[in-house]
């Protein structure tokens, strides 16, 4: 592993030789440019591996994304290799339908710690509730991003994090019957400790999320990647589009459902994913993404 090469996966051309906040936000920000977060191996018969080298592989040398136990564990790599404090953390992803956290740990995340200041690191959680920046860890303080104004609130050592949500406009209502826009002012996003987390505690939950039935990942074929001004989403059929703050609090939401046949060229053409199997996408979960 070679971590110019991933310097050239990701177009990063900056400096890196000092390991501070602003180069890690860049560093950062260029990965969820470029790397999408992406279930897409599951729809297409093949495992994911939770093995450093097979993600680096995936990722760097064949242009693919993945999800949080591969985005994230190669940022650090990416990060230690570069002399960053990086500390694994698990959390529990909210699942609104079911307005409850998960039972068990399913969610990688990470913490670095900068001049004696704690930040929380998510490169793998997509979709429009990933963080666009590191995220101070600190109780209370609203932290305004570009996908809206995220916070973390503390209680008795659980750490909560939560997005306030913005209006949306989407134009093309014929298609979006089933989109979720109801008036949500502000959704809780997951729950974790500080405790030191190792690689080898997310194998079971790496292996049940794509095995499951009932799981998120095996129910809905997802492909997400954040742009200079919002984000774009692969949802099953679902083609989305969204520009954050489009006009004065709201964030311009286009949705598009594709053929069979248009799926290759708008995952090479808005993803640069090409797939070496045969994809077969599937949205049967009603569970909301954005």
């Amino acid at each position: 592993m070679d971590i110019k090469e991933y310097f050239t996966r990701i177009s990063y051309q900056g400096s890196y030789d000092k390991p501070d906040l602003a180069t890690l936000t860049d560093i950062f920000q260029h990965h969820i440019r470029t790397v999408p977060f992406e279930n897409l191996s599951i729809h297409c018969g093949e495992s994911i591996e939770l093995n450093l080298e097979a993600t680096y592989n995936k990722i760097v040398r064949k242009n693919r994304g993945g999800w949080c136990m591969e985005n994230n564990h190669l940022l650090s790599w990416v990060l230690k290799t570069l002399g960053y404090d990086v500390t694994l953390l698990g959390s529990k992803v909210y699942v609104p339908e079911y307005d409850a956290y998960a039972d068990e740990i399913d969610h990688l995340l990470l913490k670095v710690v900068l001049d004696d200041r704690s930040f929380i690191v998510d490169g793998g959680f997509g979709m429009a509730y990933q963080m666009w920046q590191p995220m101070e860890l600190i109780s209370g303080t609203d932290q305004p991003q570009a996908p809206g104004v995220f916070r973390f609130l503390e209680k008795s050592g659980v750490w909560y994090l939560e997005k306030v949500k913005r209006k949306q406009w989407v134009p093309n209502q014929s298609v979006s019957a089933s989109y979720n826009t109801e008036e949500e002012v502000c959704r809780r996003v997951y729950l974790f400790t500080l405790q030191p987390r190792d690689i080898e505690e997310f194998r079971a939950c790496n292996a049940h999320l794509q095995t499951a039935p009932d799981s998120l990942f095996v129910t809905k074929s997802i492909c997400s990647l954040q742009t200079a001004d919002g984000i774009r989403a692969l949802v099953g059929w679902k083609f989305t589009e969204i520009k954050y703050s489009y006009r004065d609090n709201m964030d311009l939401v286009e949705i598009r459902i594709l053929t069979d046949e248009e799926m290759e060229k708008t995952l090479k053409e808005k993803f640069n994913i090409t797939l070496g199997k045969k994809f077969v996408p599937i949205n049967t979960s009603r569970l909301s993404l954005f």
